[in-house]
């Protein structure tokens, strides 16, 4: 086998994995139950599929394309970056803003955290004050 058809068939193989792993995650998005299980697959699997995906491309351009090659790679580096963070954080903001677990869910370990009793008295020390504000907002747009 030579060496353009080695890369070629270690390209297809990244192309079909990384392909097979987005779609995953896309039904991931459809089918599981709640925000955070569809926050999980959406991070891991996505992310996986399009870093590989990307790699792909790099392999793909090799030397001939150096410039598209080192942004397939910086793109892919960013990806595997930001999204876990990304996903992290709307996590985060949905657990605090109330949205539920699904039913099946087995365990909540963040519900008993020390940073879950400060989120919760500081809402608790904000809520008259923010209550206040709220009633002169609401005066005033009356006036």
């Amino acid at each position: 086998m030579s060496d353009v058809g080695a890369r070629e068939l270690i390209c297809y193989i990244l192309f079909g994995t990384g392909i097979a792993f987005n779609f995953f995650g896309c039904l991931g998005l459809v089918r599981l139950p709640d925000v955070y299980n569809r926050l999980q697959a959406a991070t891991k699997c996505v992310t996986l599929g399009t870093c590989l995906i990307l790699v792909g491309v790099a392999i793909a351009a090799g030397l001939a394309a150096k410039p598209l090659a080192i942004k397939a790679l910086v793109c892919a580096f960013f990806i595997a970056l930001t999204a876990p963070v990304g996903a992290h954080a709307l996590a985060r903001g949905a657990y605090r803003s109330g949205v539920e677990l699904c039913e099946g869910s087995v365990v909540d370990e963040y519900a008993d955290s020390p940073a879950m009793d400060r989120f919760r008295a500081e809402a608790a020390a904000k809520e008259p004050e923010e209550q206040s504000i709220r009633l002169q907002e609401h005066a005033d747009a009356k006036a």
